[in-house]
């Protein structure tokens, strides 16, 4: 057994054909993708193997994508690997703290989709009620950010890595800030391709939505701690995680204390599960000496069954 952490990702990482050969290989992977069609009442299988990609971009459907495409790679880890890995943490960024507690049991696999798929649907209405962007401001010292943000009435919404810090807001505030930021040294200042201000206030509307949604719901105990996104600590409390869920809608996320908190308690090695490799690349910038293995396509699995131990 080797100790790991899951780590899930976030919202942007949906492609046309994502989880299709996964589907088409494993039959674990293709009862996750035909029982989400179920729960959810339509075919977004079809939609994540066949697009279009203006479909399956829109938060409704791509937040659910990526938390199914997610849980259909475990269910493979599962199957392939079932007794080598002992997760002590998982965690994930934004929409990839439900995928970990569906992975972990807190949320049966029902729930998290229904959960997720209304997640997706209330930020949508929030982004056309209050209008806002994100832009990701790279190589600029946190406090003169924090303080261009007040200036400009826009917000800190990620904290992901060294050096990388995500803003949100009004389209005219964020656009201000990035471009003082820029002036004031920041080495770059790149706008985000989602549909909001998302983890600002302006997310309100949806806060309110989703706790009505979020009481409804039943949350188990985890098999394993979840590391919060808005408080970079382990719990396994279902009524501290239902609030954190919450609360996360309108807070910024604390990707990186968050995996310093987990590398501090010993854990090396982390299991990237689901689309794309963000995590990997900031997992790199966080901390070099940590491990990251990409479980997305089959090659991976592959990969990870002809080694004795990448670890």
């Amino acid at each position: 057994m080797e100790n790991v952490a899951y780590i899930f990702p976030g919202q942007g990482l949906q492609y046309v054909g994502m989880g299709k050969e996964l589907y088409e290989i494993y039959p674990e992977a293709r009862e996750v993708f035909d029982k989400a069609d179920e729960v959810l009442k339509f075919e977004l299988t079809k939609l994540c193997f066949e697009g279009p990609t203006e479909e399956l971009t829109m938060t409704s459907n791509s937040q659910v994508a990526i938390l199914i495409h997610s849980i259909a790679a475990l269910k493979v880890l599962e199957k392939t690997s079932p007794e080598r890995f002992t997760p002590n943490f998982a965690l994930g960024l934004s929409l990839g703290e439900y995928t970990a507690l569906v992975a972990s049991g807190s949320l049966s696999f029902e729930d998290g989709v229904k959960l997720v798929r209304k997640r997706g649907q209330f930020m949508k209405k929030a982004s056309e009620k209050n209008p806002g962007k994100m832009a990701s401001i790279i190589g600029m010292e946190l406090g003169e950010l924090e303080k261009l943000c007040k200036g400009f009435g826009c917000e800190i919404a990620n904290l992901n890595c060294p050096g990388q810090v995500v803003i949100s807001g009004s389209t005219s505030s964020v656009e201000l800030a990035a471009n003082m930021a820029k002036e004031k040294g920041a080495k770059r200042a790149i706008t985000l391709d989602v549909s909001g201000a998302f983890h600002s206030s302006l997310m309100e509307p949806a806060k309110e939505k989703l706790e009505k949604e979020i009481n409804t719901i039943t949350f188990n105990t985890p098999e394993y701690p979840i590391i919060c996104n808005v408080t970079a600590k382990p719990t396994r409390d279902p009524e501290e995680i239902k609030q954190n869920l919450i609360t996360q809608v309108t807070s910024k996320t604390l990707f990186n204390d968050s995996i310093n908190y987990v590398a501090s308690q010993g854990i090396k090695t982390y299991l990237e599960i689901g689309p794309g490799t963000v995590l990997k690349g900031l997992l790199r910038r966080i901390d070099k000496s940590l491990n990251v293995i990409n479980l997305e396509k089959p090659a991976d699995f592959s990969a990870l069954l002809t080694t004795e131990s990448q670890i």
